[in-house]
């Protein structure tokens, strides 16, 4: 299983490749590093709607498989494809659903008690590098 994030380029139509088969394409841009790369995914099946809630621009995260195939053409050439898979869609940064917009486990890098605030009287530690 592999995960990446980016902002959602395209959203193709779903294609009914056979009687029993459909696909969807759609395309992530990844800007983690110094040159942005557009990368196709691929939904199948059931899974074809899950890019339905989202629009272009949106930041995702998208977890996928990768898969690879062989395919002889019909004058006997050897050639491989490679298709990353999307399982999962979600939006980044989107809290699980609770209401509110506080995350499942709260705010945990505040503590919101008043009483184990520090005074202003406590004088500075030794090892206060602040120059004021």
């Amino acid at each position: 299983m592999f995960k990446i994030s980016g902002i959602l380029k395209v959203k193709n139509d779903t294609v009914q490749v056979s009687e029993k088969f459909s696909k969807r394409e759609f395309v992530l841009t990844d800007n983690s590093s110094m040159y942005p790369q557009d990368i196709l995914f691929q939904l199948t099946q059931d899974k074809c709607s899950l890019v339905d809630g989202f629009g272009l621009q949106d930041q995702i995260e998208v977890s996928f498989n990768l898969r690879g195939r062989e395919w002889t053409s019909p004058q006997g050439e050897v050639r491989y494809f490679n298709t990353l898979e999307a399982w999962r869609i979600e939006r980044v940064g989107a809290a699980p659903s609770m209401g509110g917009g506080i995350p499942a486990g709260g705010p945990s890098a505040m503590n919101l008690d008043p009483i184990a605030t520090p005074s202003a009287s406590t004088a500075p530690s030794d090892d206060d590098d602040l120059p004021f």
